[in-house]
């Protein structure tokens, strides 16, 4: 993939501010890059969800208490269609790293992220 710096102007200009979550709220993810095309392998959502499943609230539980599911800062939905992550910037108080992470994600990605109150409702989580 070539770097984002390495794009037209154009893209560029519809390109997310990548220093900062967008807003104050949550914000979204959506699997289609600053190109226009649908981003790459098709469960994309479910598996950055699943690395990031242990940021929740109290930590990680271990032993058979465990629960496998997703954090609540950072869950796989659907808009419009399109797979989309949301984004809970409280995740930052949480582990400042972690948001990071999934920042750059986007970044790296070149993929589009809005704020969440400037996207239709969520048809249904993943």
């Amino acid at each position: 993939m070539s770097n984002l710096s390495d794009l037209p102007a154009q893209i560029m200009a519809e390109a997310s501010n990548w220093s900062d979550p967008p807003g104050n709220g949550e914000f979204l993810i959506h699997g289609v890059t600053v190109q226009g095309g649908p981003f790459r392998p098709s469960d994309w959502s479910e598996r950055l969800c699943g690395v990031m499943s242990c940021f929740r609230p109290g930590g990680a539980t271990l032993g058979r208490d465990a629960l496998i599911g997703y954090s609540p800062f950072v869950r796989p939905v659907s808009v419009g269609g399109v797979k989309c992550v949301l984004v809970d910037p409280a995740l930052r108080e949480l582990e400042v790293m972690a948001l990071d992470f999934v920042l750059n994600f986007a970044r790296d990605n070149g993929l589009r992220v809005t704020a969440a109150e400037d996207a239709p409702a969520a048809d249904q989580p993943e």
